[in-house]
């Protein structure tokens, strides 16, 4: 299929956490103009109902494809992925990839049979994520935990302020207090706000802990998607958008510039 060669990757979460995903393509793919889209007017996700989510996310991507015309769209979110992956596919003609909790690799690397997997409240829930330790981790013992102030501690980090500085240790111990948690030694980042404040985890972790995330693979399926297809000389600066008030994304500017993204603008 012929694809004009401006046509814009799409990045898609309820706030931040999305960037760590677009850092990935970016330098998978350093030519792609990229759009990446927040719906703050909902953040958090992990605190929405999924009826709520369901009606949501597929209504704003659409408006965003038949803007845009974009040659893929990324969900750049766990809870957004896990909840309404299948309906956005059923919904839009536009290649769609989502972001799942990197259990897979996570049951390979493990060298206790121990991993954890640190998300939102709703995407450790998810009977998708049952279904992935089923198929991936059956010989594994698997360990959740939903870490909502985590989330907000990125937000934060990425806005200049500090955040509650005790997030990381607390989620990390909310695994570790588990049976089987002394045994602990991979922790899935299930949510793409975590790998944004990998260093505080890493920094506030008691013990020497493996962190895995699915940045990685979602930039090589992009790049597998586009295999072929024209690009832009130069990527443009990106475009950022967000459902509120843009002026609520002032604090952010410096960080977006940092990604390669411009101010945000009403979507």
């Amino acid at each position: 299929m012929l694809v004009d060669r401006d046509a814009p990757i799409i990045v898609f979460d309820s706030g931040v956490g999305g960037l760590s995903v677009l850092q990935g393509i970016r330098a998978a793919l350093p030519q792609a103009p990229l759009v990446y889209a927040m719906d703050r007017a909902a953040y958090p996700y992990g605190q929405q109902a999924e009826a709520t989510l369901l009606a949501r996310v597929p209504a704003l991507l659409g408006r965003l494809a038949e803007r845009y015309r974009p040659r893929l769209i990324v969900m750049a979110c766990n809870t957004a992925s896990t909840v309404a992956l299948a309906a956005v596919r059923e919904a839009l003609q536009v290649p769609i990839v989502g972001t799942v909790p990197a259990i897979k690799p996570a049951a390979c690397m493990t060298q206790t049979g121990v991993i954890g997997v640190l998300g939102t409240a709703a995407t450790v829930r998810q009977a998708y994520v049952d279904r992935l330790s089923a198929a991936f981790a059956a010989d594994r013992l698997v360990l959740r935990h939903g870490a909502p102030a985590l989330v907000d501690y990125a937000e934060a980090r990425l806005r200049g302020a500090p955040g509650d500085g005790d997030a990381p240790r607390a989620a990390i111990n909310a695994l570790l207090a588990q049976p089987g948690g002394d045994r602990l030694d991979t922790i899935v980042l299930a949510c793409t706000h975590f790998p944004l404040v990998r260093d505080a985890l890493v920094e506030t972790a008691p013990r020497q802990l493996r962190f895995i995330d699915g940045t990685e693979g979602i930039a090589r399926r992009c790049q597998a998607l586009t295999t072929g297809q024209s690009w832009p000389a130069q990527a443009p600066t990106g475009i950022t958008l967000t459902t509120g008030e843009p002026a609520e994304c002032t604090l952010l500017v410096e960080t977006l510039a940092r990604f390669g993204l411009g101010p945000a603008q009403a979507l």
